[in-house]
């Protein structure tokens, strides 16, 4: 009969294994000294961003990375460590981690992966940094539709001054 600490292990190590396949995006934190209702915060808060929060053993994420693509982050995991993993918008769950920063200073970003490269705690910061996907799409349906409107502004007065000289014609004829 097995230990009930080995289950827990193993269930963290199968957790993990599913969500790096699942998600093949996600960031290390270091969350020493950080209080409880102060996780659940942030645990609550990524949750809106479509991210999960997984706190981990040391021993079992090390496992995990090196029997994956993600060895060279094990160095990543040292201290009170935590995976967070990113189902869908990077940018979101950035820009959580960021804000929760500015009041949580003891709380660390090391590193992470995004698609197929390695993120550094600046490319997670760069990440919180740019505009949501909405706001960008929103820019580029403004810079599509904005010749367009310059040619309805250019082909619509060339039309008001036609009718206007009609107009000055028909005045100083009549």
């Amino acid at each position: 009969m097995k230990k009930i600490g080995l289950i827990i292990k193993e269930a963290s190590e199968s957790r993990i294994k599913n969500s790096l396949k699942d998600n093949n995006s996600f960031i290390i934190i270091k969350y020493a000294k950080i209080k409880s209702p102060d996780m659940s915060q942030l645990r609550q808060s990524l949750k809106n961003a479509k991210a999960d929060l997984f706190v981990v053993k040391n021993t079992v994420a090390r496992r995990v990375l090196k029997s994956t693509e993600y060895e060279s982050l094990t160095g990543f995991v040292d201290g009170p460590c935590g995976f967070i993993f990113l189902k869908e918008e990077p940018v979101s769950a950035s820009k959580v981690l960021y804000e929760f920063l500015k009041d949580h200073q003891d709380l660390k970003l090391e590193g992470g992966f995004l698609k197929d490269r390695v993120l550094t705690s600046k490319d997670i910061e760069s990440l919180a940094k740019l505009p949501s996907a909405d706001v960008l799409r929103a820019k580029v349906v403004y810079s599509l539709k904005s010749p367009i409107s310059g040619l309805v502004m250019v082909l619509s007065g060339t039309l008001r001054k036609l009718v206007v000289c009609l107009d000055q014609i028909k005045n100083k004829k009549g």
